[in-house]
Protein backbone atom coordinates (compact mmCIF):
# COMPACT_ATOMS: atom_id res chain seq x y z
CA UNK A 1 0.00 0.00 0.00
CA UNK A 2 1.25 3.76 -0.82
CA UNK A 3 1.54 6.46 1.87
CA UNK A 4 -0.70 8.39 1.46
CA UNK A 5 0.62 11.70 0.69
CA UNK A 6 -0.11 13.68 -2.75
CA UNK A 7 -2.94 16.49 -2.84
CA UNK A 8 -3.90 15.44 -6.90
CA UNK A 9 -2.80 12.64 -9.03
CA UNK A 10 -2.13 12.97 -13.21
CA UNK A 11 -2.18 10.18 -15.73
CA UNK A 12 -0.47 10.26 -19.04
CA UNK A 13 2.89 11.48 -19.55
CA UNK A 14 2.87 13.11 -22.89
CA UNK A 15 4.39 16.86 -23.22
CA UNK A 16 1.23 17.97 -21.79
CA UNK A 17 0.94 16.04 -19.28
CA UNK A 18 4.34 16.22 -18.04
CA UNK A 19 4.62 20.42 -18.09
CA UNK A 20 0.75 20.43 -16.38
CA UNK A 21 2.60 17.95 -13.56
CA UNK A 22 5.39 20.57 -13.02
CA UNK A 23 3.24 23.46 -13.20
CA UNK A 24 1.64 21.65 -10.09
CA UNK A 25 4.55 20.85 -8.96
CA UNK A 26 5.98 24.24 -8.99
CA UNK A 27 3.15 25.50 -6.97
CA UNK A 28 3.79 23.53 -4.05
CA UNK A 29 1.36 20.42 -4.48
CA UNK A 30 2.22 17.48 -4.26
CA UNK A 31 0.96 15.18 -7.63
CA UNK A 32 1.58 11.27 -7.93
CA UNK A 33 1.95 10.26 -11.76
CA UNK A 34 1.71 7.52 -13.56
CA UNK A 35 1.95 6.37 -17.51
CA UNK A 36 1.22 3.20 -18.72
CA UNK A 37 4.94 2.77 -19.97
CA UNK A 38 6.83 2.86 -16.48
CA UNK A 39 9.86 4.13 -17.89
CA UNK A 40 8.47 7.44 -19.36
CA UNK A 41 7.58 7.83 -15.58
CA UNK A 42 10.45 7.22 -14.20
CA UNK A 43 12.77 9.04 -16.42
CA UNK A 44 10.25 12.16 -15.62
CA UNK A 45 10.49 11.65 -12.33
CA UNK A 46 14.14 11.24 -12.27
CA UNK A 47 14.75 14.19 -14.23
CA UNK A 48 12.79 16.88 -12.07
CA UNK A 49 14.13 15.64 -8.12
CA UNK A 50 13.68 19.46 -6.54
CA UNK A 51 10.09 20.96 -7.12
CA UNK A 52 8.56 22.41 -4.69
CA UNK A 53 5.43 20.52 -4.12
CA UNK A 54 7.27 16.98 -5.66
CA UNK A 55 6.31 14.27 -7.85
CA UNK A 56 5.32 10.47 -6.58
CA UNK A 57 6.13 8.25 -9.34
CA UNK A 58 3.31 5.12 -9.09
CA UNK A 59 4.18 1.97 -11.06
CA UNK A 60 0.72 0.46 -10.79
CA UNK A 61 -2.98 2.16 -11.02
CA UNK A 62 -3.52 0.62 -7.77
CA UNK A 63 -0.48 2.13 -5.88
CA UNK A 64 -0.94 5.73 -7.80
CA UNK A 65 -4.92 5.80 -6.54
CA UNK A 66 -3.95 4.76 -3.15
CA UNK A 67 -1.41 7.55 -3.00
CA UNK A 68 -3.77 10.27 -3.09
CA UNK A 69 -5.46 12.35 -0.23
CA UNK A 70 -9.48 11.98 -0.12
CA UNK A 71 -11.14 12.99 -1.97
CA UNK A 72 -9.07 11.60 -4.61
CA UNK A 73 -8.34 14.00 -7.52
CA UNK A 74 -6.95 12.31 -10.85
CA UNK A 75 -6.06 14.31 -13.93
CA UNK A 76 -6.56 12.41 -17.71
CA UNK A 77 -4.85 13.53 -20.14
CA UNK A 78 -4.67 11.00 -22.56
CA UNK A 79 -5.98 10.59 -26.25
CA UNK A 80 -9.79 11.72 -26.41
CA UNK A 81 -11.96 9.38 -27.24
CA UNK A 82 -11.39 5.91 -26.58
CA UNK A 83 -8.12 5.99 -24.79
CA UNK A 84 -10.00 8.19 -21.97
CA UNK A 85 -12.75 6.09 -21.67
CA UNK A 86 -10.50 3.00 -20.91
CA UNK A 87 -8.29 4.90 -18.39
CA UNK A 88 -11.64 5.89 -16.57
CA UNK A 89 -12.93 1.90 -16.94
CA UNK A 90 -9.48 0.97 -15.10
CA UNK A 91 -10.17 3.73 -12.66
CA UNK A 92 -13.53 3.48 -11.23
CA UNK A 93 -13.18 0.09 -9.48
CA UNK A 94 -9.98 1.94 -7.30
CA UNK A 95 -11.84 4.38 -6.54
CA UNK A 96 -14.78 5.57 -3.66
CA UNK A 97 -17.63 7.61 -3.09
CA UNK A 98 -16.97 11.43 -3.57
CA UNK A 99 -13.81 11.07 -5.24
CA UNK A 100 -13.26 13.20 -8.59
CA UNK A 101 -11.72 12.66 -12.01
CA UNK A 102 -10.95 15.25 -14.39
CA UNK A 103 -10.70 15.07 -17.89
CA UNK A 104 -8.08 17.62 -19.21
CA UNK A 105 -7.96 16.52 -23.05
CA UNK A 106 -9.53 17.71 -25.87
CA UNK A 107 -12.66 15.79 -25.67
CA UNK A 108 -15.98 16.49 -26.96
CA UNK A 109 -18.75 18.05 -24.48
CA UNK A 110 -21.16 15.38 -25.38
CA UNK A 111 -18.40 12.96 -24.76
CA UNK A 112 -18.56 14.99 -21.38
CA UNK A 113 -22.06 15.20 -20.33
CA UNK A 114 -22.33 10.81 -20.96
CA UNK A 115 -19.36 10.53 -18.76
CA UNK A 116 -20.43 12.58 -16.09
CA UNK A 117 -24.06 10.89 -16.59
CA UNK A 118 -22.18 7.65 -16.01
CA UNK A 119 -19.57 8.37 -13.17
CA UNK A 120 -22.34 10.26 -11.10
CA UNK A 121 -24.70 6.55 -11.07
CA UNK A 122 -21.51 4.95 -9.15
CA UNK A 123 -20.92 7.14 -7.07
CA UNK A 124 -18.08 8.88 -8.58
CA UNK A 125 -18.03 13.13 -9.33
CA UNK A 126 -16.43 13.86 -12.94
CA UNK A 127 -15.28 17.21 -14.36
CA UNK A 128 -14.32 18.29 -18.26
CA UNK A 129 -11.88 21.05 -17.95
CA UNK A 130 -10.76 22.39 -20.96
CA UNK A 131 -6.96 23.10 -21.18
CA UNK A 132 -5.81 25.97 -23.44
CA UNK A 133 -2.06 27.38 -24.27
CA UNK A 134 -0.09 24.18 -25.70
CA UNK A 135 3.32 23.08 -24.29
CA UNK A 136 3.99 26.45 -22.50
CA UNK A 137 0.79 27.51 -21.19
CA UNK A 138 0.62 23.93 -19.56
CA UNK A 139 3.94 24.37 -18.31
CA UNK A 140 3.76 27.84 -16.96
CA UNK A 141 0.38 28.92 -16.89
CA UNK A 142 -2.59 27.73 -19.09
CA UNK A 143 -6.18 29.23 -19.55
CA UNK A 144 -8.73 26.32 -17.50
CA UNK A 145 -12.41 25.85 -18.72
CA UNK A 146 -13.58 23.35 -16.01
CA UNK A 147 -17.15 22.18 -15.99
CA UNK A 148 -19.26 19.67 -13.88
CA UNK A 149 -20.41 19.22 -10.15
CA UNK A 150 -19.75 22.45 -8.51
CA UNK A 151 -19.17 20.60 -5.18
CA UNK A 152 -16.56 19.07 -6.74
CA UNK A 153 -15.00 22.00 -8.58
CA UNK A 154 -14.24 23.49 -4.94
CA UNK A 155 -11.88 20.70 -4.58
CA UNK A 156 -9.95 21.44 -7.51
CA UNK A 157 -10.09 25.24 -7.64
CA UNK A 158 -7.62 25.99 -5.34
CA UNK A 159 -5.08 23.71 -7.68
CA UNK A 160 -6.77 25.49 -11.13
CA UNK A 161 -6.41 28.71 -9.55
CA UNK A 162 -3.23 28.47 -8.87
CA UNK A 163 -1.56 27.04 -11.77
CA UNK A 164 -3.49 29.30 -14.33
CA UNK A 165 -2.02 31.91 -15.87
CA UNK A 166 -2.63 35.36 -14.53
CA UNK A 167 -3.29 39.02 -16.20
CA UNK A 168 -3.86 41.89 -14.80
CA UNK A 169 -7.65 42.45 -14.18
CA UNK A 170 -8.11 45.92 -15.35
CA UNK A 171 -5.78 45.67 -18.47
CA UNK A 172 -6.02 42.00 -19.13
CA UNK A 173 -2.37 42.16 -19.60
CA UNK A 174 -0.29 39.06 -18.82
CA UNK A 175 1.45 39.59 -15.72
CA UNK A 176 5.15 39.43 -15.92
CA UNK A 177 7.35 36.19 -15.13
CA UNK A 178 5.69 33.07 -16.37
CA UNK A 179 7.93 33.19 -19.75
CA UNK A 180 10.63 32.27 -16.34
CA UNK A 181 9.17 29.44 -14.76
CA UNK A 182 8.31 31.32 -11.35
CA UNK A 183 4.57 30.93 -9.98
CA UNK A 184 2.56 33.99 -10.45
CA UNK A 185 1.10 35.78 -7.27
CA UNK A 186 -1.80 37.99 -8.02
CA UNK A 187 -3.85 39.45 -10.62
CA UNK A 188 -6.74 37.63 -12.42
CA UNK A 189 -6.10 33.73 -12.51
CA UNK A 190 -7.45 32.41 -16.40
CA UNK A 191 -10.15 29.84 -15.04
CA UNK A 192 -13.19 30.09 -13.37
CA UNK A 193 -16.30 27.40 -13.06
CA UNK A 194 -18.01 27.64 -16.22
CA UNK A 195 -21.11 25.27 -15.69
CA UNK A 196 -22.69 21.73 -15.49
CA UNK A 197 -21.47 18.89 -16.95
CA UNK A 198 -19.80 19.23 -20.72
CA UNK A 199 -19.82 23.09 -20.51
CA UNK A 200 -16.33 23.43 -19.72
CA UNK A 201 -15.33 21.24 -23.01
CA UNK A 202 -17.80 23.06 -25.01
CA UNK A 203 -16.52 26.47 -24.34
CA UNK A 204 -13.25 25.14 -24.63
CA UNK A 205 -14.20 23.60 -28.26
CA UNK A 206 -15.53 27.18 -29.65
CA UNK A 207 -12.39 28.76 -28.33
CA UNK A 208 -11.03 26.14 -30.62
CA UNK A 209 -13.17 27.13 -33.37
CA UNK A 210 -11.97 30.77 -33.07
CA UNK A 211 -8.74 29.90 -33.30
CA UNK A 212 -9.36 28.50 -36.31
CA UNK A 213 -10.90 31.66 -37.69
CA UNK A 214 -8.35 33.77 -35.98
CA UNK A 215 -5.50 32.05 -37.70
CA UNK A 216 -7.00 31.62 -40.95
CA UNK A 217 -7.72 35.52 -41.36
CA UNK A 218 -3.63 36.46 -40.31
CA UNK A 219 -2.72 34.00 -42.95
CA UNK A 220 -5.31 36.05 -45.69
CA UNK A 221 -3.58 39.04 -44.56
CA UNK A 222 -0.47 37.62 -45.16
CA UNK A 223 -1.52 36.28 -48.55
CA UNK A 224 -2.85 39.74 -49.33
CA UNK A 225 0.15 41.52 -48.55
CA UNK A 226 2.72 38.68 -50.19
CA UNK A 227 0.89 38.28 -53.62
CA UNK A 228 -1.35 41.73 -54.29
CA UNK A 229 1.27 43.86 -52.58
CA UNK A 230 4.75 42.38 -53.64
CA UNK A 231 6.00 42.64 -49.98
CA UNK A 232 8.70 40.42 -48.55
CA UNK A 233 8.58 38.03 -45.70
CA UNK A 234 11.09 40.64 -43.17
CA UNK A 235 8.36 43.78 -44.46
CA UNK A 236 5.35 41.77 -43.45
CA UNK A 237 7.54 40.60 -40.20
CA UNK A 238 7.55 44.80 -39.27
CA UNK A 239 4.47 45.67 -40.22
CA UNK A 240 2.61 42.53 -37.97
CA UNK A 241 5.08 44.04 -35.11
CA UNK A 242 3.33 47.28 -35.24
CA UNK A 243 0.28 45.77 -35.31
CA UNK A 244 0.82 43.81 -32.40
CA UNK A 245 1.38 47.15 -30.51
CA UNK A 246 -2.59 48.38 -31.34
CA UNK A 247 -5.39 47.11 -31.19
CA UNK A 248 -4.71 43.69 -32.52
CA UNK A 249 -2.06 42.89 -29.82
CA UNK A 250 -2.25 39.11 -29.29
CA UNK A 251 -0.69 35.92 -29.09
CA UNK A 252 -1.06 34.82 -32.72
CA UNK A 253 0.39 38.46 -34.12
CA UNK A 254 3.00 38.17 -32.03
CA UNK A 255 4.48 34.86 -33.30
CA UNK A 256 3.18 35.69 -36.69
CA UNK A 257 5.94 38.71 -36.37
CA UNK A 258 8.91 35.97 -35.02
CA UNK A 259 7.58 33.29 -37.92
CA UNK A 260 7.86 36.08 -40.90
CA UNK A 261 11.56 37.23 -39.55
CA UNK A 262 12.91 33.67 -39.17
CA UNK A 263 15.42 32.48 -41.44
CA UNK A 264 15.30 28.47 -42.33
CA UNK A 265 18.19 27.07 -40.59
CA UNK A 266 18.63 25.10 -44.27
CA UNK A 267 18.85 27.13 -46.79
CA UNK A 268 18.94 30.66 -45.16
CA UNK A 269 15.38 31.67 -47.18
CA UNK A 270 12.71 33.40 -45.04
CA UNK A 271 11.37 30.25 -42.69
CA UNK A 272 7.86 30.82 -44.28
CA UNK A 273 8.66 29.94 -48.41
CA UNK A 274 9.79 26.66 -46.93
CA UNK A 275 7.15 25.40 -45.21
CA UNK A 276 4.31 23.46 -47.23
CA UNK A 277 1.57 24.93 -47.71
CA UNK A 278 -0.94 21.99 -46.07
CA UNK A 279 -2.30 22.33 -42.68
CA UNK A 280 -3.24 19.98 -40.19
CA UNK A 281 -6.52 19.90 -37.86
CA UNK A 282 -7.59 18.33 -34.68
CA UNK A 283 -11.16 18.25 -35.33
CA UNK A 284 -12.40 20.69 -32.67
CA UNK A 285 -13.07 23.43 -35.19
CA UNK A 286 -15.15 20.87 -37.23
CA UNK A 287 -17.11 20.09 -34.12
CA UNK A 288 -17.60 23.57 -33.60
CA UNK A 289 -18.79 23.99 -37.28
CA UNK A 290 -21.41 20.87 -37.01
CA UNK A 291 -22.56 22.46 -33.75
CA UNK A 292 -23.41 25.34 -35.01
CA UNK A 293 -25.50 23.82 -38.06
CA UNK A 294 -27.52 21.57 -35.54
CA UNK A 295 -28.30 24.49 -33.60
CA UNK A 296 -29.16 26.66 -36.61
CA UNK A 297 -26.62 28.96 -35.35
CA UNK A 298 -24.89 31.15 -37.95
CA UNK A 299 -20.82 30.54 -37.59
CA UNK A 300 -19.51 30.68 -41.21
CA UNK A 301 -16.26 32.21 -40.46
CA UNK A 302 -15.14 29.24 -38.67
CA UNK A 303 -16.40 26.75 -41.19
CA UNK A 304 -14.87 29.08 -43.87
CA UNK A 305 -11.35 28.70 -41.45
CA UNK A 306 -12.04 24.86 -41.52
CA UNK A 307 -12.57 24.13 -45.05
CA UNK A 308 -9.57 26.68 -46.23
CA UNK A 309 -7.61 23.90 -44.26
CA UNK A 310 -9.41 21.21 -45.93
CA UNK A 311 -8.91 22.68 -48.98
CA UNK A 312 -5.15 23.36 -48.37
CA UNK A 313 -5.16 19.62 -47.50
CA UNK A 314 -5.30 18.88 -51.51
CA UNK A 315 -2.19 19.59 -52.62
CA UNK A 316 -1.37 17.66 -55.62
CA UNK A 317 -5.51 18.50 -56.75
CA UNK A 318 -4.31 22.31 -56.20
CA UNK A 319 -0.53 21.71 -58.53
CA UNK A 320 -2.68 20.12 -61.45
CA UNK A 321 -5.50 22.84 -61.43
CA UNK A 322 -3.11 25.42 -61.26
CA UNK A 323 -2.15 24.64 -65.45
CA UNK A 324 -5.70 24.27 -66.00
CA UNK A 325 -8.00 26.91 -64.36
CA UNK A 326 -6.93 30.43 -64.78
CA UNK A 327 -7.68 34.02 -62.90
CA UNK A 328 -8.17 37.41 -63.74
CA UNK A 329 -5.11 38.90 -65.64
CA UNK A 330 -4.35 42.06 -63.69
CA UNK A 331 -1.14 44.64 -63.69
CA UNK A 332 1.09 44.80 -60.26
CA UNK A 333 -0.44 47.32 -57.71
CA UNK A 334 0.55 50.31 -58.26
CA UNK A 335 -1.49 52.18 -55.81
CA UNK A 336 -0.70 53.64 -51.91
CA UNK A 337 0.85 50.31 -50.49
CA UNK A 338 0.96 52.16 -47.33
CA UNK A 339 -2.80 53.34 -47.60
CA UNK A 340 -3.34 49.41 -48.62
CA UNK A 341 -1.90 47.91 -45.30
CA UNK A 342 -3.97 50.09 -43.35
CA UNK A 343 -6.75 49.11 -44.88
CA UNK A 344 -5.83 44.89 -44.41
CA UNK A 345 -5.86 46.02 -40.60
CA UNK A 346 -8.99 47.01 -40.71
CA UNK A 347 -10.15 43.97 -42.37
CA UNK A 348 -8.40 42.02 -39.96
CA UNK A 349 -9.87 43.77 -37.36
CA UNK A 350 -13.45 43.89 -38.68
CA UNK A 351 -13.33 40.22 -39.41
CA UNK A 352 -11.92 39.54 -36.06
CA UNK A 353 -14.76 41.15 -34.64
CA UNK A 354 -17.74 39.24 -36.54
CA UNK A 355 -15.62 35.90 -35.96
CA UNK A 356 -16.20 36.39 -31.63
CA UNK A 357 -19.75 37.45 -32.26
CA UNK A 358 -20.43 34.27 -34.01
CA UNK A 359 -18.54 32.09 -31.71
CA UNK A 360 -19.86 34.07 -28.25
CA UNK A 361 -23.49 33.76 -29.82
CA UNK A 362 -23.11 30.18 -30.40
CA UNK A 363 -22.37 29.49 -26.87
CA UNK A 364 -25.53 31.69 -25.95
CA UNK A 365 -27.32 29.18 -27.86
CA UNK A 366 -25.77 26.42 -26.20
CA UNK A 367 -27.14 27.35 -22.87
CA UNK A 368 -30.15 27.22 -23.73
CA UNK A 369 -29.99 23.81 -25.22
CA UNK A 370 -28.07 22.30 -22.45
CA UNK A 371 -29.77 24.33 -19.76
CA UNK A 372 -26.40 26.01 -18.73
CA UNK A 373 -25.51 29.68 -17.15
CA UNK A 374 -22.84 30.90 -18.85
CA UNK A 375 -20.70 34.33 -18.14
CA UNK A 376 -19.89 35.34 -21.30
CA UNK A 377 -17.76 38.40 -19.67
CA UNK A 378 -15.80 35.88 -17.31
CA UNK A 379 -14.90 33.30 -19.88
CA UNK A 380 -13.76 36.00 -22.45
CA UNK A 381 -11.57 37.13 -18.83
CA UNK A 382 -10.59 33.44 -18.88
CA UNK A 383 -9.27 33.86 -22.69
CA UNK A 384 -7.11 36.51 -21.92
CA UNK A 385 -4.06 34.83 -20.52
CA UNK A 386 -2.39 31.15 -21.05
CA UNK A 387 -4.58 30.11 -24.42
CA UNK A 388 -3.91 30.95 -27.90
CA UNK A 389 -6.35 33.42 -28.48
CA UNK A 390 -5.16 35.16 -25.78
CA UNK A 391 -5.47 39.31 -27.10
CA UNK A 392 -5.83 42.53 -25.52
CA UNK A 393 -9.28 42.68 -27.58
CA UNK A 394 -11.01 40.25 -25.17
CA UNK A 395 -10.61 43.08 -22.14
CA UNK A 396 -13.01 44.55 -24.88
CA UNK A 397 -15.38 41.37 -25.11
CA UNK A 398 -15.46 41.42 -21.06
CA UNK A 399 -16.30 45.08 -20.49
CA UNK A 400 -18.90 44.35 -23.51
CA UNK A 401 -20.75 42.09 -20.89
CA UNK A 402 -20.28 44.13 -17.89
CA UNK A 403 -22.47 47.03 -20.05
CA UNK A 404 -24.86 44.35 -20.58
CA UNK A 405 -24.73 40.53 -19.52
CA UNK A 406 -27.73 39.79 -22.12
CA UNK A 407 -26.13 41.35 -24.87
CA UNK A 408 -27.54 39.30 -28.10
CA UNK A 409 -24.44 40.00 -30.25
CA UNK A 410 -21.42 41.42 -29.79
CA UNK A 411 -21.92 43.52 -33.07
CA UNK A 412 -24.57 45.42 -31.21
CA UNK A 413 -22.59 46.49 -28.08
CA UNK A 414 -21.22 50.49 -28.95
CA UNK A 415 -17.36 49.56 -28.58
CA UNK A 416 -18.00 46.80 -31.53
CA UNK A 417 -20.18 48.37 -33.74
CA UNK A 418 -18.48 52.15 -33.75
CA UNK A 419 -15.10 49.63 -34.09
CA UNK A 420 -17.18 47.89 -37.64
CA UNK A 421 -18.03 51.27 -38.93
CA UNK A 422 -14.44 53.02 -38.81
CA UNK A 423 -13.33 49.89 -40.49
CA UNK A 424 -15.56 48.62 -43.19
CA UNK A 425 -14.43 51.19 -45.70
CA UNK A 426 -10.98 49.56 -45.78
CA UNK A 427 -12.86 45.77 -45.44
CA UNK A 428 -14.39 46.15 -48.30
CA UNK A 429 -11.97 48.17 -50.35
CA UNK A 430 -9.95 45.13 -49.00
CA UNK A 431 -11.88 42.07 -50.31
CA UNK A 432 -12.81 44.00 -53.63
CA UNK A 433 -8.79 43.90 -54.12
CA UNK A 434 -9.01 40.66 -53.28
CA UNK A 435 -11.39 39.45 -55.57
CA UNK A 436 -10.09 41.51 -58.72
CA UNK A 437 -6.61 39.70 -57.94
CA UNK A 438 -8.15 36.31 -57.71
CA UNK A 439 -6.49 35.84 -54.55
CA UNK A 440 -8.88 34.04 -51.92
CA UNK A 441 -10.17 35.68 -48.83
CA UNK A 442 -12.71 33.15 -47.25
CA UNK A 443 -13.02 34.40 -43.69
CA UNK A 444 -12.73 37.96 -44.91
CA UNK A 445 -15.43 37.53 -47.21
CA UNK A 446 -17.89 35.42 -44.82
CA UNK A 447 -17.29 37.84 -41.76
CA UNK A 448 -18.29 40.54 -44.26
CA UNK A 449 -21.51 38.87 -45.29
CA UNK A 450 -22.40 37.88 -42.18
CA UNK A 451 -22.01 41.48 -40.95
CA UNK A 452 -24.16 42.80 -43.91
CA UNK A 453 -26.69 39.72 -43.37
CA UNK A 454 -26.91 40.42 -39.84
CA UNK A 455 -27.57 43.79 -39.92
CA UNK A 456 -30.60 43.82 -42.90
CA UNK A 457 -34.13 43.44 -41.49
CA UNK A 458 -35.20 42.14 -44.69
CA UNK A 459 -33.15 39.48 -46.33
CA UNK A 460 -34.16 37.81 -49.39
CA UNK A 461 -35.24 34.36 -48.04
CA UNK A 462 -38.64 35.46 -48.39
CA UNK A 463 -38.48 34.19 -52.14
CA UNK A 464 -36.46 30.74 -50.97
CA UNK A 465 -39.50 30.39 -47.98
CA UNK A 466 -41.51 30.70 -51.41
CA UNK A 467 -39.64 28.32 -53.30
CA UNK A 468 -40.00 25.57 -50.38
CA UNK A 469 -44.09 26.07 -50.28
CA UNK A 470 -44.16 25.59 -53.86
CA UNK A 471 -42.27 22.13 -53.91
CA UNK A 472 -43.13 20.69 -50.93
CA UNK A 473 -45.94 22.68 -49.09
CA UNK A 474 -43.61 23.91 -46.64
CA UNK A 475 -45.85 26.55 -45.90
CA UNK A 476 -44.68 30.36 -44.75
CA UNK A 477 -45.90 33.21 -42.82
CA UNK A 478 -46.70 36.58 -44.31
CA UNK A 479 -45.30 40.18 -43.39
CA UNK A 480 -49.03 41.58 -42.94
CA UNK A 481 -49.74 38.84 -40.48
CA UNK A 482 -49.16 37.80 -37.15
CA UNK A 483 -45.91 36.04 -36.72
CA UNK A 484 -45.79 32.26 -35.65
CA UNK A 485 -49.18 31.84 -38.04
CA UNK A 486 -48.38 29.56 -41.32
CA UNK A 487 -50.01 29.75 -44.78
CA UNK A 488 -49.82 27.43 -48.11
CA UNK A 489 -51.02 28.36 -51.42
CA UNK A 490 -52.29 25.45 -53.88
CA UNK A 491 -49.33 25.79 -56.19
CA UNK A 492 -50.54 24.74 -60.08
CA UNK A 493 -48.24 22.29 -61.10
CA UNK A 494 -45.53 22.81 -63.02
CA UNK A 495 -46.09 22.08 -67.21
CA UNK A 496 -44.02 19.46 -68.58
CA UNK A 497 -43.13 18.79 -71.87
CA UNK A 498 -45.09 16.23 -73.81
CA UNK A 499 -42.88 12.95 -74.83
CA UNK A 500 -43.30 11.59 -77.96
CA UNK A 501 -44.81 8.41 -78.49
Amino acid sequence: MSEVTSEIGLIGLAVMGQNLALNIADHGFKISVYNRTNSKMEDFVASNPNTPGGLKGCETLESFVSSLKRPRKIIILVQAGWATDKVIEGLVPLMEEGDIIIDGGNARWDDTIRREKDLTAKGLRFIGSGVSGGEDGARFGPSLMPGGDPEAWSHLEPIWKAIAAKVDPETGKPLEGAEAGRPIEGGFSCTAYIGPNGAGHYVKMVHNGIEYGDMQMICEAYDLMQNVLGLTPAEMGEIFKEWNRGELDSFLIEITADILEQADPVTGKPFVDVVLDTAGQKGTGKWTSVNALDMGTPAPTVAEAVFARCLSAVKDERIAAEKILKGPEVAAFTGDKAAMVEAIREALYASKICSYAQGFQLMAYAQEEYKWKLNFGEIAQIFRGGCIIRAAFLQKITEAYERDANLANLLLDPYFSSAIHAAQEGWRKVIALAAEHGVAVPTFSSALSYYDGYRTARLPQNLLQAQRDYFGAHTYERTDKERGKFYHIDWPKPSRPQLEV
